[in-house]
């Protein structure tokens, strides 16, 4: 799978294998404003928990990265890594979601929040193109504005997802792609 999230704070690059299905193991980097650093690493995935029931599904996943922080100032690069843990469930019309990412990039530390609600306007077959009206918000306790609001669609049909939005508080765009090979 490949995966690239932009979203003003950051920009990052998820390139993964699974081995099975529980375990992923790729290459992440980020480069990161808020913190002022370019991270590089191995990031592994762990799904803890799947619930299915006839009309939804839910998940529990960890993630733990591992690698090298390289401050903008030229500090020199530092040992860094991070931790989240992240669930979600949803039906074929609703999804809710929830992250906490926990960072330590040597020269400086964050914890995160993020929480996902949405809504399928309508119902797609497998295969079809489908869209979802989504909320976000986000808690960046450190920043100047630390509750922070994106109202974003996804688009998505067979391994091909899409999504587009924007921040309110920090007027900036959010675009986020993901390719399941």
């Amino acid at each position: 799978t490949a995966m690239q999230d932009n979203n003003g704070a950051y920009s990052s690059l998820h390139l993964h294998y699974s081995p099975t299905a529980f375990d992923s193991i790729g290459l992440y980097t980020e480069r990161n404003w808020d913190m002022d650093a370019h991270f590089t690493g191995l990031q592994y995935n762990r799904l803890v928990r799947r619930w299915n029931a006839p009309q939804s599904q839910g998940n529990l996943y960890l993630k733990l990265g591992a690698g090298i922080a390289d401050p903008f100032d030229g500090r020199g690069q530092r040992g860094a890594g991070f931790a989240a843990v992240s669930a979600d469930w949803e039906t074929r019309r609703v999804f809710v979601s929830w992250d906490t990412r926990a960072r330590d990039f040597g020269i400086d530390q964050s914890v995160s929040h993020a929480a996902r609600v949405g809504f399928a306007p309508y119902v797609a077959e497998f295969g079809e193109f489908h869209t979802w009206a989504m909320l976000q918000v986000e808690n960046h306790p450190e920043a100047d504005n630390p509750v922070q609001v994106t109202p974003l669609l996804r688009f998505f049909q067979g391994p091909i997802l899409l999504e587009a939005g924007y921040t309110l508080e920090e007027d900036r765009f959010l675009l986020n792609w993901m390719y399941r090979f």
